[in-house]
């Protein structure tokens, strides 16, 4: 047994002795807090030499005491290698790189960085302990952290342990480079709920990782909060109403204002208002606006006042195309909301009700005037009714209008009325000779007017008139076409001229009187011609004897029978008027008389005989008597 052992201590010397020196254990970076403890670690094997640390390259010296550097020193058996490097307090300026070196063996340890940490101060928030805001004014909270905190501490915000967003954090730098200062700003709206709540600003860093508070309190000033009530709340209209409007505020209540619909309520004053309701209220609410020191808020309220039908807003007219929709709307108002039916005039029938009647599809049998009705309320108040028109937007509708029968030669009057919305663009007449719409054409001319009364729902109407002046025989022949067109399309309708005769009765009086005439004209003239046999024979001049009834007769007399020509010399002439038979003079003149009214007498001296006598006739036109 001894010879074994022996054996085994020989080959651990021997494998001892042939080692090299080298490190067991090298100092690792290291945080300590300012004021406490470092402790670098350094042990070295098969090394007897000399061991120092150095301090950012800077030895420190060999002695465990280290001369020099009062609060650092060497600590460990050196006889086994233990090296280890203490400092304390730790202050800020051992905040460095420290090696541990073998000189005699060159050997170096890892470097190793010691990190100073200073805890931050409390805190400080301008304007605490007590901070004075206003409510739903936005405010700012700063928060202010001095000193050489290392590193750089963050500032927090906190309300009952809960932590507050939207704070931002800024940093102050020293003329040396180093952080003086830092600052965290918090920004709120306050209501008057915050009113006496604290709020927690944190210094918190790596040195101090639980932080250090500063606490404040809030003292909130807020315009006044008020309620308004109304008693009782649901009345009928003429039933007095009492508001009461209450507050709270800080500072106190300094006034009250009371309005109704925004219109100050003159004489008002306090807490308290009382009125008579009417419907107004219903839509025009009161409200008592309350002021303070820092400012003023309002409160409103609508009473449930109970009142009939009240029309607000009438339908209004419609003009739709044809096969399109119609929508006509009204509006009543009315507590409790009034029922509302719409009819067509003339009719009891209900098409629809409720504030709105759709037509689809209209057509023109459509058109017309809708009603919409209320009915009154539950005192018999109020309802009615209101109207609007509809019109439907077609192609003209034509229609002819009776013509008095014309005689022949003589003017006619042939009408057609036509209703069409939009308007025509035109009337036309036509026949087979051409066709007219306006002004004049030979013997035609056409007359539009405005009809005196217009056709439901079918827009104004218009009649148009074609005059025709000397009827001729195929005017009573042929048919005349009134036609209109609008963009939507056209109309028309055939008018015929009617014809009219003079009555036997009528021509045997005109014969009578025509034979009456000329027996008075044959004695007139055997009177002047025996008046005449009295005086000197008749010279050989030329003389001329008017034909009453000729255009010429004023301008072709001679001196002599401007003389002899007088009133007396003029037939009797008989004019009967009728408005119903209108004839054309000028062609019956032109007629009876070929001769344009003028015939040349020649007076002839008797030599023969001297009792003979030469006779002038004096030949006058016959008037013909118009008769129905």
């Amino acid at each position: 047994m001894l010879v074994p052992a022996l054996l085994v201590l020989f080959f651990c010397l021997r494998g001892r002795a042939g080692l090299s020196p080298h490190f067991l254990q090298q100092p690792a970076d290291l945080v300590v807090l300012l004021g406490d403890e470092a402790r670098l670690p350094c042990a070295l094997d098969a090394y007897s030499g000399v061991v120092q640390w150095t301090k950012d390259g800077l030895a420190l010296g060999g002695e465990r005491d280290l001369p020099g550097w009062s609060r650092y020193w060497i600590s460990g058996d050196s006889g086994s290698g233990q090296h280890n490097l203490h400092i304390r307090p730790v202050e800020l300026q051992d905040q460095a790189s420290y090696e541990c070196q073998a000189t005699q063996a060159g050997l170096r340890s890892r470097p190793a960085r010691l990190h100073v940490l200073v805890p931050p101060e409390a805190p400080q928030v301008l304007g605490g302990p007590s901070v004075s805001l206003v409510a739903g004014v936005p405010a700012n909270l700063t928060c202010r952290s001095h000193g050489n905190a290392h590193p750089t501490p963050e500032l927090l915000w906190f309300r009952n342990g809960v932590r507050l967003d939207g704070a931002t954090f800024h940093q102050t730098l020293l003329k040396d480079g180093t952080t003086g200062s830092v600052e965290s700003i918090l920004s709120l709206t306050p209501s008057r709920h915050d009113d006496g709540a604290t709020l927690v600003c944190r210094a918190r860093s790596q040195a101090l990782p639980s932080g250090k508070d500063t606490t404040i309190t809030l003292s909130l000033q807020y315009p006044p909060v008020v309620t308004l009530s109304a008693e009782p709340q649901t009345m009928q209209e003429g039933e007095k109403v009492t508001f009461l409007c209450q507050a709270t505020a800080q500072p106190p209540v300094t006034g009250y204002r009371w309005a109704k619909g925004g219109s100050p309520v003159l004489g008002a004053r306090g807490p308290m208002l009382e009125v008579v309701a009417d419907a107004s209220f219903l839509t025009s609410p009161v409200s008592c606006e309350v002021s303070n020191a820092v400012g003023s808020a309002n409160c409103s309220t609508a009473l449930d006042v109970q009142f009939g039908p009240i029309l607000l807003a009438k339908p209004e007219p419609l003009s739709v195309d044809i096969g399109e929709d119609a929508s006509f709307r009204c509006a009543w108002r009315g507590n409790p909301l009034p029922r509302v039916t719409w009819t067509r005039r003339g009719s009891e029938q209900v098409l629809g009700s409720g504030p709105t009647l759709r037509l689809p599809s209209v057509r023109p049998e459509d058109s017309g005037d809708y009603m919409c009705r209320a009915e009154p309320g539950l005192a018999g108040l109020g309802g009615g009714a209101a109207e609007a028109r509809l019109t439907v937007n077609a192609p003209p509708l034509v229609t002819a209008l009776h013509s008095a029968p014309a005689f022949l030669r003589g003017p006619a009057r042939l009408q057609c009325l036509v209703f069409a919305s939009p308007a025509p663009e035109a009337v036309v007449w036509s026949w087979d000779e051409g066709f007219l719409a306006k002004g004049s054409r030979g013997r035609f001319q056409v007359e539009t007017f405005p009809a005196p009364e217009g056709h439901e729902g079918q827009g104004p109407g218009l009649i148009s008139v074609l005059h025709i002046s000397g009827t001729q025989e195929s005017d009573f022949s042929q048919g005349f076409n009134c036609s209109a067109r609008n963009r939507l399309g056209e109309g028309g309708t055939q008018v015929s001229l009617g014809r009219r005769d003079l009555l036997p009765t009528v021509k045997i009086v005109a014969g009578v009187a025509s034979v009456a005439m000329t027996l008075l004209m044959v004695i007139t003239g055997v009177t002047l011609c025996c008046w005449h046999h009295g005086k000197a024979s008749f010279s050989k001049q030329n003389n001329l004897v008017r034909i009453p009834g000729s255009s010429h007769g004023s301008s072709s007399r001679g001196p002599e029978e401007e003389e002899t020509g007088s009133s007396e010399d003029q037939g009797p002439i008989v004019h009967t008027d009728h408005s119903d038979l209108v004839l054309d003079e000028e062609r019956a003149l032109e007629t009876k008389d070929s001769t344009n009214g003028y015939y040349k007498v020649r007076g002839v001296s008797p030599r023969a005989s001297p009792d003979s006598c030469v006779t002038a006739l004096q030949l006058k036109s016959v008037g013909i008597f118009n008769l129905p």
